[in-house]
């Protein structure tokens, strides 16, 4: 036991290396920049002032989303998705998967669950002992579940999921803005002290290497950042990029997508004022999140959506849809549905329940 508690300790200790490393670069760039560039460099005050505001306010936003990345700590399943004690003891007595299985499944009917395993299984972690909430996975860094689990991210010594991924992809933003306006701005000076414009100072390395240090993190958070917004705008994480989810009826990439503005919202929330701030607005609560209405679980009644051309509906009351909560909210949140502009028609078919829904199109 001590050995493999001191060698986990120092596997702690060495998965700080990354993030002091970066720590020490941003420190050095900042005295650079402003000590060596923007007060022993530049001749014009104007100039100073201007350069010196702007960079200190790219500074600031950088290192506040990078420190909100690193130490938000990642969203855990709650305790609902926990075994209760009986089954608990019943699935570690059991020694045959199937009927393991057949003690999650009566657990997870409950859950609000959409996804399952590749051969179609509950999710379950026998490390943490729950069941996995959808889009959630085992972190082998961080040795936890990790709700809507994006990857681990050693820069940051993190998990990068449900609660800290508005503030990645912002740290990504800033860090790329604090890059180019130092490349920018760097640029000319660095001309003149290439060609021998300006006298050979102590200030001429550290304006040499500061443009290309900057210059190369700009390509190199430009690919990243860009691969992330993608990812925004599918509604995926970089692990259902390289794995679709599996729901009951079968693996679908796009199993999350809501449109490419409701994707954006899930993750910077509903205030746009509020995007650019590294503060949490998120929608929702990590364990359930809205899924399309193309593919339909199998084990819920059958909804189809059919435009109504002959716009003649039967005045009466409309029965309560039985759809999930969350296919509910996106129907409720893309189309306005009144008695006047929606019809459900029951049809019985060897105790199925199909139940048609008629949508008018907008003109």
């Amino acid at each position: 036991m001590a050995p493999t508690h001191v060698l986990r300790c120092c596997q702690r200790g060495l998965a700080w290396i990354p993030v002091i490393f970066i720590a020490l670069v941003v420190c050095w760039s900042y005295y650079a920049y402003v000590v060596e560039l923007c007060i022993i460099t530049i001749p014009s005050t104007g100039e100073k002032i201007v350069y010196l505001v702007l960079f200190h306010l790219s500074f600031i936003m950088f290192v506040w989303s990078y420190w909100m990345t690193i130490f938000t700590r990642p969203a855990n399943p709650s305790k609902e998705f926990c075994l209760p004690k009986v089954e608990k003891e019943q699935y570690e007595k059991e020694e045959r998967p199937e009927n393991q299985q057949e003690i999650l499944k009566r657990v997870a009917s409950s859950l609000p669950l959409y996804t399952r395993t590749g051969a179609g299984a509950i999710r379950y972690c026998d490390r943490c002992q729950v069941i996995k909430p959808d889009r959630c996975h085992h972190c082998s860094a961080c040795d936890m579940c990790v709700l809507k689990m994006d990857h681990h991210c050693p820069w940051v010594n993190n998990c990068v999921g449900f609660s800290n991924y508005k503030y990645f992809i912002l740290f990504l933003a800033y860090s790329l803005v604090y890059c180019l306006f130092i490349a920018a701005t760097v640029l000319q000076y660095f001309i003149k002290f290439w060609t021998n414009e300006l006298p050979d100072t102590h200030a001429k390395f550290h304006v040499l290497f500061l443009f290309f240090v900057a210059a190369m993190f700009c390509i190199s958070i430009l690919s990243l950042f860009s691969y992330h917004l993608w990812l925004v705008g599918k509604n995926r994480s970089t692990i259902e990029a390289f794995r679709a989810p599996v729901f009951r009826n079968g693996p679908d990439k796009n199993g999350f997508s809501l449109g490419f503005t409701k994707n954006v919202a899930q993750v910077f929330g509903d205030e746009k004022k509020y995007w650019l701030c590294p503060i949490f607005t998120s929608q929702g609560d990590g364990l359930t999140f809205p899924t399309r209405l193309v593919n339909i679980d199998p084990e819920q009644p059958t909804v189809i959506i059919q435009p109504d051309s002959s716009k003649s509906v039967e005045d009466g009351s409309v029965p309560q849809s039985p759809m999930s909560d969350s296919q509910n909210r996106l129907l409720g949140s893309d189309h306005h549905i009144s008695n006047d502009h929606l019809s459900i028609d029951p049809l019985k078919s060897d105790g199925t329940d199909v139940i048609t829904v008629y949508l008018e199109s907008e003109s």
